[in-house]
């Protein structure tokens, strides 16, 4: 009895924590297709965060995010947190913001996870419906 406890426990916590959107995602360009980065998702104080912590175009690893403003403005791109302050409601997490490291912009963030290992992040401004979206692929 205790083995087929034991063994129920650990399939629900297998399934629970493939079901969480932290951990580290492969983010891939919605507007060009490539990979970019790995970004690793946590939580602090209860609100999710994401850091950039690996940059894969070679060249671009040691870029600053010149266009960005207050604190992250001139800060290196690798390490730099993107994501900031996201709350879990329901099947999704928002009332964050995400950076675009390219431009230096911070939009309003929504998140869902799509099966285990797929990651919709969506940046808009005002409401949902004006923004876009990145899958990211959970490594």
């Amino acid at each position: 009895m205790k083995l087929i406890l034991s063994i129920v426990v650990f399939f629900i916590f297998q399934v629970s924590f493939s079901q969480t959107i932290f951990g580290k995602w492969k983010t891939v360009d919605d507007e060009t297709g490539m990979e970019n980065g790995i970004v690793e998702i946590y939580e602090k104080a209860g609100k999710v965060y994401g850091r950039i912590i690996e940059i894969l175009e070679k060249e671009k690893k040691h870029f600053k995010c010149e266009m960005c403003e207050g604190e992250d403005k001139n800060k290196p791109i690798l390490g730099l947190v993107i994501i900031k302050g996201l709350k879990k409601k329901g099947d999704f997490y928002e009332g964050g913001k995400v950076t675009d490291p390219k431009n230096g912009k911070s939009y309003h963030c929504k998140m869902t996870l799509e099966g285990k290992d797929k990651l919709i992040v969506r940046g808009y401004i005002g409401i949902s419906l004006f923004g876009r979206s990145q899958t990211w692929f959970r490594i």
